[in-house]
């Protein structure tokens, strides 16, 4: 036979589109020539394949080969095609059988011995293999990410060799079935270690059961990064779902996934000097950024003012909407970026403003100059402004006389409420939308009349008034209480500091 027709998936965005790999097999000169654009490491891949072919004791043959990666108009990259264009090129000059091929997905690069090399996104391409119902063929060393995904049947293999034994029925691969999800592992970071800030800790508890963006303002050294580090250990783990969204965009990135802890939700903390596109993700090829590498989890901006105002103002439509598109030439690419943000600045420049130890001397026109740096859409964006003081030598030194709480009571509470949240509407709180609050976060007319005045008052916007109420429904399920007191929207509204121009 002439022609063969081998399934691959290739990349757009974190989807994996099906990649028909089409191989004619045709008498004239010997060539090898491959179209449906290519890039320049698909293109390459046809020294790879003759090499590999070749050690694998097969005959190249010595015809024109035409590979034709369809659809024609999305564009290939990197070496995830080597495997499918070589079984391609075997089916079709009839040294392997093609009456299995159709059932199979085949992904992989190939080195010159015949080798099986991993790929990076395995974790959407196995998702989108069972949902075609058919078989994935892929390096041994992809397994465990594949494996994440259930009611698929993997066939891992290290050789070329290997592959086309299973295919001609002489020696089959035993097949990789999903494993039950591992075990988290323990982390060193405890809300114990924090002393005092105690107030602090109980913001962080309600931003948690919420999933509220939160800013912290105050001092160097009284705690801020130490305590934002720790909100990883009070959030509840991923649902299946969730977890399966954020590795398929890790395993995308360059940083690839970390299958032993992939229920556990991310928690990015980029420098200061990052880019508008190392935040929101971008290049030719679009990749994620930070923001969708923080996707279900926590993204931390520490020195929030330090970042490029443009940079920062990127965050803004994803703040709201949960996702970002990134838009090239030739192509869309859209990530999910449903993140919680967690911010950290100084009060001013030298930023000891307000600190016991008078040692400021910054103007009322530096602090105006170094706050301005954050844009007012931008905070009116964050639900939780939070003073973090110093806390004197006695408690620093002894701690709370009960002694501190630990990160798995204060979870334990953070998972309640959640839980109540998920059942009541079946997401988190902060991300109900304004026909959800409407229904789910009503007031006494005492309350309203409360709300009212603290607009007029500190001149909130429609945007602040329903994310006081969101912040005062979290309260509420953290007191489980079914309806928000007066008590729980005065601790909400308590947290618009930054709306007061202080």
């Amino acid at each position: 036979m002439s022609l063969a027709v081998v399934y691959s998936r290739g990349r757009s965005g974190i989807a994996a589109p099906l990649v028909t790999v089409e191989v004619h097999v045709a008498n004239g000169l010997p060539a090898l020539s491959i179209v449906g654009l290519p890039e320049t490491a698909v293109k390459e891949s046809k020294d790879r394949v003759r090499g590999a072919i070749l050690n694998s004791r097969f005959e190249f043959p010595a015809q024109r080969i035409t590979v034709n990666l369809a659809p024609a108009d999305l564009p290939k990259e990197g070496g995830r095609f080597d495997l499918a264009i070589a079984l391609g090129i075997l089916a079709a000059s009839g040294q392997i059988p093609t009456r299995q091929l159709d059932q199979y997905e085949c992904v992989g690069e190939l080195s010159l011995g015949g080798e099986l090399r991993p790929i990076i996104g395995v974790l959407p391409i196995a998702i989108q293999a069972r949902n075609s119902h058919r078989k994935l063929l892929l390096p041994k060393e992809n397994t465990a990410e594949a494996a994440l995904v259930q009611d698929i049947e993997i066939l891992p293999a290290a050789h070329l060799l290997a592959v086309c034994a299973h295919l001609s029925g002489q020696t089959l691969i035993t097949p990789e079935f999903q494993s039950p999800p591992p075990l988290v592992q323990r982390t060193e970071l405890d809300f114990a270690d924090v002393h005092g800030q105690y107030h602090v800790k109980r913001a962080f508890e309600i931003a948690a059961a919420g999933a509220h963006n939160l800013l912290m303002l105050g001092p160097p050294g009284t705690g801020k990064s130490m305590i934002a580090a720790r909100l990883p250990t009070i959030l509840p783990l991923l649902t299946e779902q969730q977890a399966q969204e954020t590795a398929a965009i890790a395993s995308i990135s360059d940083q690839g996934l970390d299958v032993a802890n992939w229920l556990k939700p991310p928690y990015r903390a980029p420098h200061h000097t990052a880019s508008a596109a190392a935040l929101v993700g971008g290049g030719s090829n679009p990749r994620p950024g930070e923001i969708s590498l923080a996707h279900n989890g926590a993204l931390f901006l520490d020195e929030l003012p330090e970042f490029d105002r443009k940079v920062l103002e990127v965050l803004r439509e994803p703040l709201e909407t949960g996702h970002i598109t990134i838009s090239r030439a030739n192509r869309q690419a859209d990530f999910p970026a449903l993140f919680q943000l967690i911010a950290a600045m100084n009060p001013c420049p030298c930023g000891y403003l307000g600190d016991a130890s008078g040692r400021c001397h910054c103007t009322s026109e530096q602090v105006a100059r170094y706050r301005s740096k954050i844009s007012g859409p931008l905070l009116d964006r964050i639900d939780m402004h939070l003073d973090v003081p110093r806390v004197s030598h006695e408690v620093l030194r002894k701690g709370s006389p009960e002694g501190e709480e630990t990160s798995a009571s204060i979870r334990a509470r953070v998972v309640a409420a959640r839980n109540t949240a998920l059942q009541r509407c079946g997401k988190t709180n902060a991300a109900l939308s304004a026909k959800e609050v409407k229904l789910y976060c009503q007031l006494s007319e005492a309350g309203y009349a409360i709300l009212e005045q603290a607009m007029d008052k500190f001149g909130l916007s429609h945007r602040a008034y329903h994310r006081i109420l969101k912040l005062a429904r979290t309260i509420a399920d953290l007191a489980n209480s079914t309806s928000i007191e007066v008590s729980h929207l005065s601790e909400a509204i308590s947290y618009r500091k930054l709306d007061r121009r202080s």
